[in-house]
């Protein structure tokens, strides 16, 4: 009987015109500004997205362990198991529907580059080159920031690729452990893939606490130096967007 709901919904699907994504009813925004829009996707098992457009380049963030069936306009189903922490680059513009191909939801965090035309083509403050190398470069003794590299009581920080400019990385930290000392010149997003509480210190100023918890994300503007510490009783697990 579901196998059959889903064929039909399926079906509405794909021969339905294709919407927007601010239309798409799985897709909620949860922030909004001249750079990015961030929305929170859940599509639970024996449902499907419309069929809707990307117009701008976007970074997805996986939150749970799922296998996802991705139809792209007039192309074939392609499936994909995903794990917490899954991060993807995806260049615009097409339209496609989703939906679980097993028994677990999606839930996905999806950020919108809006500002993606002119990111194409300006310098990076980051090398996409040097970071695959670091990243193939893992575990060696080498001076690149860029590399996988561990934090004091426990956890690590690696970055994943540079698109856009935006450098994209996931960073563990375990209870009680403290990210180094680093400054951050431009904007940043966090987006937790579990719940968690992060202290960030910055000379000068009193500690702030930010309580994280899956399917939100925190924008934050650069021009500050500080450390964070893991405060609560959890691993904190995220993913970072650097912009340049």
């Amino acid at each position: 009987m579901k196998s059959a709901l889903l064929f039909l919904i399926l079906l509405i699907a794909q021969s339905a015109p294709e919407v927007e994504i601010t239309a798409e009813p799985h897709h909620h925004l949860i922030f909004e500004n001249k750079s990015v829009r961030i929305f929170y996707v859940e599509i639970p098992p024996n449902d499907a997205t419309e069929m809707h457009w990307h117009r701008h380049d976007f970074i997805a963030v996986n939150l749970g362990t799922t296998e996802i069936s991705n139809t792209v306009k007039d192309q074939p189903p392609q499936l994909k198991k995903l794990t917490p922490g899954d991060t993807h680059f995806s260049a615009a513009s097409f339209a496609h529907m989703v939906h679980p191909a097993g028994a677990q939801p999606i839930r996905t965090v999806a950020v919108e580059i809006l500002d993606d035309t002119t990111l194409r083509n300006s310098p990076s403050r980051w090398d996409a080159a040097k970071t695959d190398a670091a990243n193939n470069e893992a575990g060696k003794n080498n001076n690149n920031e860029d590399r996988p590299r561990t934090v004091a009581g426990g956890g690590a920080r690696q970055v994943l690729f540079v698109k856009d400019g935006i450098r994209v990385s996931e960073s563990d930290l375990q209870p009680g452990a403290v990210s180094p000392l680093h400054h951050h010149f431009s904007p940043h997003i966090i987006v937790p893939i579990s719940e968690f509480d992060l202290r960030s210190d910055e000379e000068g100023k009193a500690p702030i606490t930010t309580h994280y918890k899956p399917g939100t994300a925190q924008w934050i503007d650069g021009g500050f130096s500080h450390t964070l510490t893991n405060i609560s009783p959890n691993p904190a697990k995220y993913v970072t967007l650097e912009f340049p």
